[in-house]
C-alpha cells in the first residue's frame, strides 16, 4: 500500500496519474524520474487526462508567457472534466463525475509558488519543485486528505520548493517508454547567473553525478534497446566529480556495450578546454555536434547579460573548435531586443551570425522572467515592434545559411538513425538523423525504429536533408 499503513487501506492505491511536460529536456528527464518515483507507489499512469485521477503539469518558466500558457490549460482541464463528466458514454472515469487532482511541477512550481497558490481560480491542489519529486507521493496523498475533508478553498495546499545543495536524484533510474534515443541529467542546478535566466533560482546551485552512477544509467538504458544518449545539465560541460571532468564523463559513457550515440545539451562557451574538444573530435561515439549558445554578438550587451565572454573569446572558440574538426556541426541560441540593445549593437549579432554561419539557430525576443537580475535592475525597454523586426531579419539569414549548409552535404552518404515513422503527403516516411544532428526524411522501405541506414543525400531544404538508402 501507497503513503498509508495496509491496515487502514490506502486513499492513493490504484490512483491513475497523467503528466504532461513543457519547456526543456531537462523537464522532459524530469518527467520521466517522477514516472519512476510514483510507480514505486503503486500509481498507474494514463495516456489520456479524462482518464486520470491526478493531472500534473510539468512546467517551464523560460519561454516567453509560459504561465499565460499553463494557466490558460489548467482552466481548460476544468472545463473539460466539467463538460466530458455530463456526457455520460464518453469515457468511463467521467461518470463519476469527479474533479480531478492538479498538481504543478517544475520551474514554475518555484518561480510562481504566490501566484499558483493564491488564484483560487486555478483550483490547484499541490506544488512540487524540480528538487522535491521524491516528495511527491507525499504531497499527494497530503492533497487527496485534504480533498475529502475540505470545507473551503481557504485550506493549506500541500507544496514543497526546497532548493537542494545535494539532490541529483541518482538512486532513481528512469525508464522511456520506446524509442531510440534516451536522456540522462549528469548535473543539476547552474551557476552562472546570467542575468536574464531565472534558472539558479529555480533549480539551485550546480552540482553533478558520479560518473559510476551516469554510467549505471547509461548501461541499464543501451540493455533496454537505446542506442543514444543525450548528456543534460544546464551547463553541462563544467560537469566535475572529485577528479572527473566533462571529457572523463563522455569517455566513460563511450564505453557503455550497445551506446553508438553520444550528444550533449547545454554547454557554456566559457567551458571548452583542449581535453573535452579532443574527446568530441576524436571518440567515434561523441557526435559532431555542439550546441554553442551566442545570445548577442556585441561585448555591452554581454556585459549585460553577465555571459562572461567576448565576441572576441567566442568567434575564437569557434575557429579553434573548426581547425580541429572542419566538419563539426554548430548550433546556438540567439536573444534580440535585450535591455537596451541598439540598432548598431543588434547589428553586431547578424554579422556575429554571418561569419559563424551555425548549422541551426533558436532565436527568440526578449521577456523578463520574474526574480531574475535583469527583472530587478534592467529595463525591458526595446520596443515589441523593434524586436519583431530583428527576429525576422536573423530568421531569414539562418534560413538562407541553413539552405547553402544542407545543400552542401548533398552527394555525401551519411549514417542515419531511424528515430520514428510517419506518414507523409506523398506516402509512407521515415526520419533521422546525421552524426551532425541534421534531420534526414528516407522513402520507408522496409525500415524500422533504432534501425541504421547509410543513406546518400539527394535534396536539402533549410530545414533538413533528403536521402536514399545506398
Amino acid at each position: 500500500m501507497a503513503n498509508q499503513d495496509a491496515t487502514t487501506g490506502s486513499i492513493t492505491s490504484g490512483k491513475r496519474l497523467y503528466i504532461e511536460t513543457y519547456g526543456c529536456q531537462m523537464n522532459e528527464y524530469d518527467s520521466e524520474l517522477v514516472r519512476a518515483i510514483l510507480k514505486k507507489e503503486n500509481y498507474t499512469f494514463v495516456p489520456s487526462e479524462d482518464e486520470a485521477d491526478i493531472i500534473m503539469l510539468n512546467t517551464c518558466a523560460i519561454r516567453e508567457h509560459a504561465h499565460r500558457k499553463i494557466f490558460g490549460r489548467i482552466h481548460q482541464i476544468h472545463h473539460s472534466r466539467k463538460f466530458v463528466a455530463g456526457c455520460s458514454g464518453l469515457v468511463a472515469r467521467a461518470t463519476n463525475n469527479e474533479r480531478p487532482l492538479i498538481g504543478i511541477l517544475g520551474c514554475m512550481a518555484t518561480n510562481l509558488r504566490t501566484e499558483l497558490l493564491e488564484n483560487k481560480s486555478l483550483k490547484i491542489d499541490f506544488i512540487a519543485g524540480p528538487d522535491s519529486y521524491k516528495r511527491l507521493p507525499q504531497l499527494i496523498s497530503e492533497a487527496m486528505s485534504s480533498e475529502q475533508q475540505a470545507t473551503s478553498n481557504e485550506q493549506r495546499k500541500p507544496f514543497d520548493i526546497t532548493l537542494s545543495e545535494f539532490e541529483t536524484y541518482s538512486d532513481i533510474f528512469p525508464q522511456p517508454e520506446g524509442g531510440v534515443g534516451a536522456f540522462v541529467s549528469v548535473q543539476r542546478g547552474c551557476n552562472n547567473f546570467c542575468t536574464f535566466c531565472v534558472v539558479p533560482y529555480t533549480r539551485g546551485r550546480e552540482r553533478s553525478r558520479a560518473v559510476d552512477n551516469v554510467v549505471e544509467e547509461c548501461q541499464r538504458l543501451a540493455d533496454s534497446g537505446f542506442q543514444q544518449i543525450t548528456l543534460l545539465g544546464q551547463n553541462v560541460n563544467s560537469y566535475r566529480h572529485e577528479n572527473n571532468d566533462f571529457a572523463d564523463l563522455i569517455e566513460a559513457v563511450s564505453q557503455v556495450k550497445g551506446i553508438r550515440r553520444i550528444r550533449f545539451t547545454s554547454p557554456h562557451p566559457k567551458d571548452f578546454p583542449d581535453k573535452l574538444l579532443d574527446i568530441i573530435t576524436n571518440n567515434p561515439k561523441a557526435c559532431k555536434h555542439i550546441p554553442l549558445p551566442l545570445q548577442s554578438g556585441n561585448d555591452r550587451v554581454l556585459e549585460l547579460m553577465n555571459r562572461t565572454y567576448t565576441r572576441r573569446e567566442f568567434l575564437a572558440l569557434v575557429d579553434k573548435i573548426r581547425a580541429k574538426c572542419p566538419k563539426m556541426a554548430l548550433s546556438t541560441d540567439i536573444i534580440v531586443g535585450f535591455s537596451s540593445e541598439t540598432d548598431a549593437e543588434f547589428e553586431d549579432t547578424y554579422k556575429a551570425m554571418e561569419q559563424v554561419e551555425f548549422d541551426s539557430a533558436f532565436i527568440f525576443k526578449y521577456s523578463e522572467r520574474k526574480h531574475t537580475i535583469a527583472q530587478r535592475s534592467l529595463k525591458d525597454d526595446v520596443p515589441d515592434a523593434i524586436k519583431t523586426e530583428r527576429i525576422v531579419a536573423l530568421n531569414e539569414l539562418q534560413k538562407d545559411i541553413c539552405l547553402t549548409k544542407n545543400s552542401a552535404h548533398i552527394g555525401e552518404t551519411h549514417a542515419i538513425l531511424i528515430e520514428n515513422t510517419k506518414a507523409g503527403k506523398t506516402g509512407d516516411r521515415c526520419v533521422g538523423r546525421t552524426d551532425g544532428h541534421t534531420l534526414v526524411t528516407l522513402a520507408q522501405g522496409t525500415y524500422n525504429v533504432g534501425d541504421w541506414v547509410s543513406a546518400k543525400i539527394t535534396a536539402a531544404s533549410p530545414n533538413g536533408l533528403k536521402g536514399k538508402a545506398v
